[in-house]
């Protein structure tokens, strides 16, 4: 995801940060469905 766009006067890198909170930080990404929903976002 550090891939350079470069406009006509500029050069810029989009970088993304995903946080996911559930309520009360209860566990709810475990074992297999946390492996498949890393493969999807990364």
């Amino acid at each position: 995801m550090n891939e350079q766009r470069h406009g006509i006067h500029t050069v810029s890198i989009l970088m993304v940060h995903i946080v996911w909170v559930t309520k009360y930080r209860y566990p709810v990404l475990q074992g297999n469905i946390q492996k498949r929903c890393r493969e999807l976002v990364m």
